[in-house]
């Protein structure tokens, strides 16, 4: 006995699911890079509240959370060039995230840090230090806004993903995170705050200049590596976990002199070979 199969036809609204539930799936992918970006603002707003109560452990909270806020901000990109779900909406919420977290709450950070200090114990040369301080905080706060509309305009290096051009605004308050880290104590001394100022005008002046960074994006972390490359991995975060303060500050003192230091052997080689024979 033969049944003759009887096809359902299938209506407009049953058609249209499969593309709705693929739509949804869209909206969701983009949430997650999305979620790393309001943890690295979300850290940058503690850093900015710890380091308005002034207490020398609130200044290492602080700096932790500028740290934190690194590690977020490294992951959105990442996870956002993974997923294929980069958006211009994306990279500029990340850019205004970083101007809180890399731009204001590191200046924030260095004037109490480095300078307030010298302000509470009414030193002759304080208001001369305070007045110095907040126009240099501002003034890296304007190299960290300046750094972050050019890169969202030229992007990287021409011709290469390997390099930024002008050390990055993580780099920048890495730095300062790490000098407060690693001293611990507020800044007491009136040299040592001039001193505190300079480097923070440096920082400005690398984020605002055509200095060549390795941005590291080439690495290809599925690839096989040796072995020892994964004992030295290990030793490092062991380094990190257990001498924090003297490794995290080496790691960024590190970073931001190779881009001095490659610049200059540049230099040099140009200047060698356009010397005539």
């Amino acid at each position: 006995m033969e049944f003759n199969s009887i096809e359902t036809p299938i209506g407009p609204e049953e058609d249209r699911r499969p593309s709705l539930r693929n739509h949804r799936l869209r909206r969701g992918v983009y949430i997650l890079p999305s979620i790393f970006t309001v943890a690295n603002l979300l850290c940058g707003y503690y850093a900015v509240l710890a380091t308005y109560e002034g207490q020398i452990s609130d200044f290492d909270r602080a700096a932790g959370a500028i740290g934190l806020a690194i590690v977020f901000d490294s992951l959105d990109g990442r996870v956002a060039r993974l997923m294929g779900t980069n958006s211009e909406f994306g990279k500029e919420f990340d850019s205004l995230a970083d101007i809180v977290s890399f731009g204001l709450a590191p200046a924030f950070l260095a004037y109490a840090w480095g300078v307030r200090a010298m302000a509470a114990a009414r030193a002759p040369e304080s208001l001369h230090l305070v007045q110095l301080g907040w126009l240099i905080g501002f003034f890296f706060v304007g190299c960290c806004a300046w750094r972050l509309a050019r890169f969202n305009i030229h992007g990287m290096a021409p011709g290469s993903s390997r390099y930024f051009v002008g050390m990055p605004t993580p780099a920048a308050a890495g730095m300062v995170a790490a000098v407060v880290h690693a001293f611990n104590w507020p800044v007491q001394s009136s040299l040592m705050s001039v001193l505190w100022l300079l480097l923070l005008v440096a920082l400005g002046v690398l984020m605002s200049s055509t200095v060549r960074y390795f941005s590291f994006k080439d690495i290809q972390w599925t690839r096989r590596r040796p072995s020892l490359a994964v004992v030295l991995l290990a030793a490092l975060l062991g380094s990190i976990v257990y001498f924090s303060r003297i490794t995290l500050l080496l790691i960024a003192s590190a970073y931001v002199a190779h881009g001095v230091v490659f610049y200059m052997v540049r230099v040099v080689r140009r200047r060698l070979a356009a010397r005539p024979a």
